[in-house]
């Protein structure tokens, strides 16, 4: 098994007064050629955007997005005509496809919203634009990760154009999981939104993060009151 770590300081690191972003990896202004994608995991953004601010209309193309609300509400508008809100408990899935236009913002003007944004490059381009939301807190079983994503339509979660899987964990008690990969060759990308894990002899804390490599399974000491996530990805890149 190999291992990259990710630790939480050492992430790139935006203040735009309304917005306050920390990328995981190269985005926007921020570039660390160390730090340009995991695999096909090419953007974990975890962002703070203040009440009633956001990010307007703006395109995208040939990228699988995933939106994982924190906190607050975030409300969406896009131009397939899709409007809503989603908070803590849901996600936004996005396959932006041939293209899209869409806009973000914090629906409310008393509290800040936090989420965490994450694309996965696709294994197709130029699909038609899709976009899903999905309650995914009426499935949660408190101390064991649950599906969130997956490739099939038909799995539990919503689907992206990729072999890649995520799992989101909220625990309460100290728990021993193992994880076992998907798909052979695929990488996991271990973030940790809240509390502490423990993977072979490597701790992480909040927000700090864990690449995992060459290996078919791998176990997590994971502390009480803890919230993890779990990206699996393709490492190699797509031949498109």
């Amino acid at each position: 098994m190999k291992t990259i770590l990710h630790k939480a300081s050492e992430r790139g690191f935006q203040n735009h007064g309304w917005l306050v972003a920390n990328h995981s990896f190269s985005f926007a202004n921020y570039y660390n050629p160390d730090k340009v994608h995991f695999g096909n995991l090419r953007v974990l953004n975890d962002d703070f955007v203040e009440k009633g601010m956001g990010f307007g209309m703006h395109p995208h193309a040939n990228m699988e997005i995933v939106t994982i609300p924190l906190s607050g509400e975030l409300h969406h508008r896009d131009s397939m005509g899709n409007f809503g809100a989603i908070k803590k408990g849901e996600i936004q899935v996005m396959s932006a496809g041939t293209g899209i236009q869409h806009s973000e913002f914090n629906g409310s003007k008393e509290q800040p919203v936090t989420l965490l944004q994450i694309w996965v490059i696709p294994n197709k381009m130029g699909v038609e634009p899709r976009y899903d939301q999905l309650k995914i807190s009426d499935n949660a079983i408190d101390n064991e990760f649950q599906q969130i994503v997956s490739p099939n339509p038909n799995d539990e979660g919503s689907w992206i154009h990729q072999d890649a899987w995520f799992h989101l964990g909220n625990f309460t008690e100290k728990s021993s999981r193992t994880y076992q990969v998907k798909k052979e060759g695929n990488g996991v990308y271990v973030f940790v939104i809240s509390g502490s894990v423990k993977i072979g002899e490597t701790i992480l804390g909040q927000r700090d993060a864990l690449g995992i490599t060459e290996t078919k399974q791998f176990d997590l000491e994971i502390d009480k009151d803890s919230e993890i996530l779990l990206i699996e990805v393709p490492m190699e890149l797509p031949k498109i």
